[in-house]
């Protein structure tokens, strides 16, 4: 398809109808777009050959990784320090035992069950890992938990499981050279800095029409990108950290936030979530189910047996528990980002990536859906929603929607 508008009108129209589904079936749209996105190439790549969507075209590859970047610095914007700094040591512990369990456990089971090579086991357990920041985030802004300190406990657990992910991803498979050394130190330098900078630069110069605050984030975040790709590194480690370390200024400015979802969520991520989908074999999944399921109970049990402890030391019983537990095993945006990241680097097949990313889609939706369905903590809930949510869960926000 040479026409370019044409082609961009087919990707919108998948976003859309994903979006349209997301909103009847009452799931995540990004969840929504990966599955639209992997339909779409099957029925496409049917009638018009291989090339289907035409993934790997060089705007649609720009727009994509523009998405992952922007939405991984959002989801480290996300992070309430104060909260934070009350409960780092029980994030801490949980985080990295959600984060260890998995790594360590996938891993293994792919080297040693499903004979992986050694370097597809690691980013098998790098992609597993993870834990879903946008899906945890969807259910406690939807049941109020955002508010409580129950939910923002589980929020902060999940940002230093995706860190433990980030941090992996980059010292696992980028290269150690000179260049390695530069970006860590001018990365360094970057988020010492701007915490101070930032929220002076935008007292002098923001709140104008120009959007000078998206501007300069989109600046921060492509330089740093652009350093991590010369490195030998992947744009969107740096995202999420810079992202951290700006939540008190940029997480606060609830109209900013709003501004960059709008940009973020109406363009850009739909790109990378379809095109992520367009990449999962179907014929491959149909020929070896096992592996699917194989990788999924590795993940859910490793995970479990990880963070059941950790969350049972710091008192959380019955439901809250086993709540707490299984949101910490979901899993969707860094699993398919670090995925990804392994088929673009020809670390896995693209066997292995559809394997993985259906496993990731599967651990969206089934861990959610037990968690919120059998072990809801009802007496953890916010008064107000008690009553509500003893009949129907209240109506999602447009955050919600996308995460």
């Amino acid at each position: 398809m040479a026409n370019a508008w044409a082609l961009a009108a087919l990707w919108v129209g998948l976003a859309l109808i994903a979006t349209l589904l997301a909103i009847w079936l009452r799931i995540s749209t990004a969840l929504s777009e990966i599955v639209v996105g992997t339909v779409a190439q099957l029925a496409i790549g049917a009638a018009m050959g291989p090339s289907g969507l035409q993934g790997n075209t060089q705007w649609i590859t720009f727009l994509a990784g523009t998405g992952a970047i922007v939405l991984t610095f959002l989801a480290g914007a996300e992070l309430d320090p104060g909260i934070f700094r009350i409960k780092w040591r029980e994030a801490m512990v949980v985080g990295l035992a959600g984060f260890f369990g998995p790594f360590l456990g996938c891993t293994a089971v792919a080297r040693f069950v499903l004979h992986w090579t050694m370097v597809s086991s690691w980013l098998c357990g790098v992609a597993l890992s993870t834990t879903s920041v946008a899906v945890v985030y969807a259910v406690m802004l939807e049941l109020g938990f955002n508010v409580t300190e129950y939910g923002k406990s589980i929020l902060a657990a999940c940002f230093v499981n995706d860190l433990g992910t980030v941090i992996a991803l980059g010292l696992i498979f980028s290269p150690f050279t000179a260049r390695t050394l530069i970006f860590v130190g001018v990365s360094a330098a970057a988020f010492a800095v701007l915490p101070f900078l930032t929220p002076r630069f935008f007292k002098k110069y923001g709140g104008r029409v120009s959007e000078l605050e998206a501007k300069y984030l989109l600046f921060l975040l492509f330089a740093l990108g652009g350093l991590a790709v010369w490195a030998g590194s992947e744009a969107v480690l740096p995202a999420y950290v810079i992202g951290m370390v700006l939540a008190g200024t940029v997480g606060k400015d609830h109209v900013l936030v709003r501004r960059l979802r709008t940009l973020t969520f109406g363009l850009l991520t739909p790109f990378y979530f379809i095109r992520a989908g367009s990449f999962v074999s179907v014929p491959v999944l149909l020929a070896a189910p096992m592996v699917l399921l194989v990788l999924f109970a590795a993940k859910s049990a490793t995970k479990a047996a990880a963070v059941f402890p950790a969350v049972r030391a710091h008192r959380y019983d019955g439901s809250a528990g086993a709540y707490y537990t299984l949101m910490m095993s979901t899993g969707l945006t860094f699993g398919t980002i670090s995925a990804l990241f392994g088929l673009n680097h020809r670390i896995i097949t693209q066997a292995q990536y559809s394997f993985l990313v259906g496993t990731v889609i599967a651990s969206a939706v089934l861990p959610t859906m037990a968690a919120n369905s059998f072990f809801l903590p009802r007496h953890l809930l916010p008064k107000e929603e008690k009553g509500s949510l003893a009949a129907e869960p209240a109506q999602q926000t447009a955050a919600a929607e996308r995460a």
